[in-house]
């Protein structure tokens, strides 16, 4: 089947010429940054003479470190890049207004998940909030959302359990590109930054990422596919469980399990259930490193045999219901909080009522956005 063509931001090279030109930039960018060319948007913006300084997400520049992990950092130019790097963690960098202070624009190049429980868009507004207070742009270069702009699903953050892998007031699966987001929370959360836009073209809402002819770089190391972000909404929750979510194993986030789980039970008892567009398959796997690294786990592979009828959160609700049954099961209640954006999974629940209720007020985000969408 044809792929459909689209442009990234970076590809859109004679207006990123136009908005750095004459201008001194950092940039926020990591493996995903690149060209439809596969040339990384540091080393475009290096030979455009341009580049002032990088920093680093989660994952580092080259996005080769596993979760919570950041790159060596000096204050001397990396031989690689020819600038310095610096990380930006959870808490920023505590030099981040005075390098910001010494350029002109800080231009941001990462493709994100679709996912709110991702560190990635508190990157985004760190350098935003920094921007606004030293007087600089914010350019932003813009993705596709790689599990498509229509649908919008899950629970909305509670921004009492604000935190850097979850800041603002958005469904699990957000809906928005990365541009849009920024556009969003710039004018609707105070920011008020200079911001600007370069959009894709060729983009549109209904489109996955492996639908198009752009080049799909793991946003991070666990992240390896589009069906992988697709469930990664279903089953990023268990990393604040002993439910292994599949690190260390070839198949991340499409497979939860764990030593104590029967894999054929819950694999009958999820197909019982007649989720639409998923089916369920009783599968064993032994992690190579993180939770029961070398342990034979139980558990259950997420096959998406219609990613459009497929609702990956009405997975997380009736998944997770599932598990916390199990003796074994334990769970960080903080954790939680802060992945699925309120209290509910800490306590007593019925999944089909709180998917409703998460569908009403999905309903009335998508009214509250369409102001900042760029995208048909």
């Amino acid at each position: 089947m044809e792929k459909y063509h689209i442009l990234c931001g970076v590809d859109r090279r004679d207006a990123l010429e136009k908005a750095v030109k004459g201008k001194k930039v950092a940039l926020l960018t990591a493996a995903s940054g690149v060209d439809s060319r596969a040339v990384p948007t540091w080393r475009i913006l290096r030979d455009m003479g341009v580049l002032r300084a990088l920093f680093a997400p989660e994952h580092g520049i080259c996005s080769n470190l596993q979760d919570g992990r950041y790159q060596d950092e000096q204050d001397v130019p990396d031989p690689l890049f020819g600038v310095c790097v610096y990380n930006l963690n959870s808490k920023g960098h505590p030099r981040l207004d005075e390098i910001l202070a010494g350029v002109d624009a800080v231009v941001y190049d990462i493709q994100d998940v679709g996912a709110r429980y991702y560190t990635y868009l508190c990157n985004l507004t760190q350098v935003m909030r920094a921007a606004a207070r030293v007087h600089i742009e914010v350019i932003v270069l813009d993705r596709p959302n790689p599990i498509g702009g229509e649908k919008i699903e899950g629970e909305i953050l509670d921004e009492r359990f604000s935190s850097f892998i979850g800041e603002f007031a958005i469904p699990t699966r957000y809906g928005m590109t990365v541009g849009e987001y920024a556009r969003y929370v710039n004018a609707e959360k105070g920011i008020g930054c200079r911001l600007k836009v370069i959009e894709c073209v060729g983009w549109e809402r209904h489109m996955y990422a492996d639908e198009t002819d752009m080049l799909f770089v793991n946003p991070s190391p666990n992240i390896p596919s589009v069906g992988c972000a697709i469930n990664y909404i279903a089953t990023g929750i268990y990393e604040a469980t002993n439910i292994s979510e599949g690190r260390g194993t070839t198949r991340p986030f499409d497979m939860v399990g764990a030593p104590f789980v029967d894999a054929f039970a819950l694999a009958e008892h999820m197909n019982a259930l007649q989720l639409d567009g998923v089916l369920f398959r009783a599968a064993h796997f032994t992690p190579a490193f993180n939770k029961h690294a070398g342990e034979i786990c139980g558990g259950v592979e997420l096959h998406v045999i219609d990613r459009n009828a497929y609702s990956p959160f009405a997975t997380l609700l009736y998944l997770y219901d599932a598990m916390r049954k199990y003796p074994e099961f334990e769970a960080n209640p903080a954790g939680l909080r802060l992945r699925f954006g309120t209290e509910l999974l800490s306590g007593d629940f019925d999944p089909a009522t709180a998917l409703a209720e998460a569908r009403a007020r999905c309903e009335r985000f998508k009214e509250q956005i369409k102001p900042y969408l760029l995208y048909e």
